[in-house]
């Protein structure tokens, strides 16, 4: 099963505009195997909160690339419970991760 198998097969989807820019965001990863969806999307969205700090993109008009990267952060921890075990110190990983976005300058 790939990513995006996996991203189809849930049993809620959402609104085809926020999935479309998942699939975009998610690019050639989500051909990649399932068994790494939760660092895919994590990568996935930390890459696009980056872009936005960077371009300084901070306007309504970001409001679906924001909750992209929300919806690729949740998926990352609803696949990651798969290995409850892993998910302290996932979280611990993800959150230094996230907050390091807050030093990324606007170009």
């Amino acid at each position: 099963m790939t990513v995006g198998d996996w991203l189809r097969a849930r049993p809620l989807q959402p609104p085809e505009t926020l999935s479309a820019r998942i699939a975009t965001v998610l690019g050639a990863a989500q051909h990649e195997s399932s068994d790494a969806l939760a660092d895919v999307c994590l990568d996935a969205a930390e890459r696009l909160v980056a872009d936005l700090l960077r371009s300084g993109s901070t306007s309504r008009d970001t409001a679906l690339d924001l909750l992209t990267a929300d919806a690729l952060v949740t998926y990352a921890f609803e696949a990651a419970s798969d290995r409850p075990e892993t998910i302290a110190a996932r979280a611990e990983a993800a959150m230094v991760r996230i907050a390091a976005l807050g030093a990324v300058q606007p170009a």
